[in-house]
């Protein structure tokens, strides 16, 4: 697991403290997995977001599903665990590929475009959801062009025509029809993004187009000049061109070989997602594929342009709204997080000989949990008082839950003792006193014990 190699107690902690304030959020946002390829989507006053997924022993790009996060507040972040993966599409003859995807919602239908690499084309699969279940609805490629089909980015305009791009090196559309499953003529390369030999490249195109509308104006993000691969942009009248180059929105840098633009508005700011090495490189100085995705806000000049941004190390967003205490909140709700992992579980009833009989629940929880391990939730409004909290979990070895208030050695609030049990795997809560409070603080969840101390499944303050 990718906080299995952190070690944030010392310096970078009190670094982070000291450069991050109340209300501020670090990057990268995801901890417990890495992610890359970020394909946010708003609906719902909520943000879906839709990654690619490195395996955690990837060397090259080891990628077989694609996971699902939510936020409200664009800090903490709900780890929803796979939405879909390549074994949805039983036309791909192989387990490994799963690349950059992009989901849409589109009368009240959600359509997942998923990239199959090797030339076997662009896929599309369906849910009623966005959480899901996706399934695939015409059992074959909806785009089946060439080498160059990946990185599909799909976008709706106001008179209702969809438009479906990918590609690299080059940018590549087509015109979708009303059911987004089908297509309308044939592929075509965007004329001003076409590389000829010989002549000068003035958008320096790579791959992973983003594309969106704003005032009137349509814009198109990618992944510029490889490698490192920073955010360029081009602005055009119409959704296929002509476009004008205008600039980068961020440079790329040495420290990360790739990037991969997905930009939303929401809640009156606008946000591009990128992803950066931050996390594989606390423990390694060899290059591996394993990525962590990052968010930060733009900002547009009165021309429509966007300003410039510095590397996502040196960006810090700033949390909407604030966290509600008083109900059931998801253990894996996390603003940041160490030594820690996620994962789907399933609870047997115990009814049969062999100790296993029907499926009684599945449900997502913080695993891989040991001594020193924590959890930040950010903005938590404690305006009623607390006065005690609840936490449901699984004792597997039993230890201790410090909740500490405003930083991670900050005032203790209460101590949760878990007692091993001889049902590790069946799910209880226990409730203790904790200290009054009231205000907006962080929280930190830091845990205490020895090997895998419990599965935390979620928690949840009682008012004064």
């Amino acid at each position: 697991m990718p906080g299995k190699f952190l070690n944030l107690k010392g310096c970078l902690v009190a670094v982070l403290v000291a450069l991050v304030g109340a209300g501020n959020a670090q990057n990268p946002i995801i901890q417990t997995k890495y992610t890359a390829d970020p394909a946010p989507l708003v609906y719902n006053d909520t943000v879906f977001l839709y990654t690619s997924h490195d395996e955690d022993d990837a060397f090259g790009f080891k990628m077989q599903d694609w996971l699902l996060y939510t936020s409200t507040d664009m800090v903490n972040w709900t780890d929803h665990g796979v939405v879909a993966s390549l074994k949805d599409f039983k036309w791909v003859p192989y387990d490994n590929g799963a690349w950059a995807p992009q989901c849409i919602e589109r009368d009240g239908q959600f359509y997942l475009y998923c990239p199959m690499p090797n030339g076997i084309g662009i896929g599309v699969l369906v849910a009623d959801s966005p959480y899901g279940p996706f399934t695939d609805p015409i059992e074959k490629a909806l785009i089946k062009n060439g080498t160059q089909d990946i990185d599909p980015s799909v976008f709706i305009d106001d008179d209702g025509q969809a438009y479906l791009y990918w590609g690299n090196p080059e940018l590549w559309y087509v015109k979708l029809n009303e059911d987004m499953i089908s297509v309308e003529g044939e592929p075509k390369r965007m004329a001003d993004f076409v590389k000829e030999k010989g002549e000068k490249d003035a958008f320096h195109y790579q791959e992973g187009p983003w594309a969106w509308k704003r005032n009137e104006k349509y814009y198109m993000a990618y992944a510029s000049t490889c490698c490192p691969e920073g955010i360029g942009y081009a602005m055009s009248n119409s959704p296929i061109g002509p476009w004008a180059f205008k600039g980068m929105i961020m440079e790329g840098d040495q420290r990360s070989s790739g990037n991969h633009p997905g930009i939303i508005d929401y809640k009156g700011n606008s946000y591009v997602f990128g992803f950066n090495y931050d996390i594989l490189k606390q423990t390694m100085a060899k290059h591996y594929e394993r990525r962590s995705i990052c968010v930060t806000k733009i900002v547009y000049d009165k021309d429509g342009t966007i300003i410039k941004l510095p590397w996502w190390d040196e960006t810090i967003n700033t949390q909407i709204g604030t966290l509600n205490p008083y109900i059931k909140n998801e253990a894996e709700t996390i603003a940041f997080s160490e030594g820690l992992n996620t994962k789907k579980v399933i609870e047997w009833e115990r009814n049969v000989s062999w100790n296993r009989g029907k499926k009684m629940s599945e449900r997502m929880v913080v695993t891989s949990i040991h001594n020193g391990d924590y959890i930040k939730v950010q903005g938590v409004d404690f305006s009623k008082g607390i006065s005690s909290v609840q936490v449901c979990l699984a004792a597997l070895y039993g230890g201790v839950i410090e909740i500490h208030v405003g930083t991670i050695d900050g005032p203790v609030l209460g101590m949760v003792d878990i007692t091993a049990s001889a049902e590790g795997d069946i799910y209880k809560t226990a409730t203790t006193p904790v200290k009054n409070i009231k205000g907006v603080h962080d929280l930190y969840f830091v845990f205490k014990g020895e090997k895998d101390l419990f599965n935390f499944d979620w928690w949840k303050f009682n008012d004064k």
